[in-house]
């Protein structure tokens, strides 16, 4: 089955406090929202952002907006403020999700 990247089908925005992002997943058209569900899973995007551990990935559907938004929780070395990782910023978060490859139908 051929594969390609998320942000094919969708584009995101994020927004992180503390130690917390979340990113928002927002398919261009409606009818690859139920495709977006069944494979962005709370499982797939720990994951995909294992090398940051995040401790927990919770998923929020929002299914009138075609969209989901993921919070992930301890993936900012500390925050923003505290961190010294100058990649660590919500906006590059959001970019690396949207590298997750999809299974096409």
């Amino acid at each position: 089955m051929p594969q390609i990247q998320l942000h094919q089908l969708a584009h995101g925005r994020t927004g992180d406090k503390g130690n917390i992002v979340n990113i928002s997943v927002i398919a261009y058209r409606a009818e690859d929202y139920p495709l977006l569900v069944e494979q962005v899973t709370p499982e797939r995007v720990a994951a995909h952002f294992g090398h940051r551990r995040p401790s927990a990935v919770q998923r929020h559907l929002l299914p009138n907006l075609h969209a989901m938004n993921f919070v992930l929780h301890d993936v900012l070395d500390g925050g923003v403020n505290d961190s010294l990782n100058l990649d660590s910023h919500g906006k590059a978060l959001s970019f690396h999700l949207l590298s997750l490859a999809i299974q096409q139908p």
